[in-house]
């Protein structure tokens, strides 16, 4: 595991979610609270990643297989890891990203069928190992999610995936947080968006409360 001075929180969760208004929200939580913080997204936050995710996405491309889709993934998140997010750990800042490493074990795993153990050596070495300290997991039901998205734009490569394919990314999720409370907190999603965002502050919120008292 890569040593780091500062903190990487993640939010995760499927399509239809509400992640972009949760993290808004949660940088103008922590912002005010004096946070150091550098906020990004996944694929993306790099030029090279932010390529990446106009391949990964693009749905005019033809057929990816999953082994292409999933390293794909990985070399944006390399990128991302190296240029931008260990940097900012190492200066003692918080990283607030939307999604991480798990929304691969979730989407390329549960959904795509690719071998945990795959995506776990692929974690260590070109994720660097690294681990967020906190994963705030927006879970929606698939129907709800899909049903928000429907018409909001043209449907990407992944939205164009079955319902199916999202019930196994969101069995997926629940899994993971089910196997790592200490670092989970599972936020219901399908409730008014008020009410998510206050769930997300208060997590965070305890989150911080916690790490000072142990600092």
């Amino acid at each position: 595991m890569t040593t780091v001075k500062g903190c990487l929180i993640t939010l995760e969760g499927g399509e239809g979610a509400g992640k972009s208004t949760v993290l808004a929200a949660l940088r103008d939580h922590m912002v005010a609270q004096g946070v150091r913080l550098l906020v990004t997204r996944e694929p993306g936050g790099t030029p090279l990643a932010e390529a990446i995710r106009s391949i990964v996405l693009d749905s005019t491309l033809g057929p990816v297989c999953a082994e292409s889709e999933l390293l794909l993934m990985f070399a944006a998140r390399a990128q991302l890891v190296r240029e931008l997010i260990l940097p900012a750990l190492d200066r003692g800042d918080w990283v607030l990203s939307d999604r991480f490493t798990d929304a691969s074990y979730a989407y390329q795993g549960g959904g795509r069928g690719q071998p945990s153990a795959r995506i776990n050596d692929l974690e260590a070495w070109a994720a660097a190992g690294l681990r967020p300290e906190l994963t705030l997991l927006l879970d929606v039901p698939v129907t709800i999610g899909m049903a928000r998205v429907e018409g909001r734009s043209a449907p990407d490569r992944i939205e164009n995936e079955k319902t199916d394919f999202f019930e196994r990314v969101r069995r997926a999720y629940r899994e993971r947080a089910a196997a790592d409370p200490s670092r989970f907190r599972i936020i219901d999603s399908s409730l008014g968006i008020e009410a998510v965002r206050k769930s997300a502050c208060a997590a965070v919120d305890a989150f911080i409360a916690r790490r000072k008292g142990g600092a």
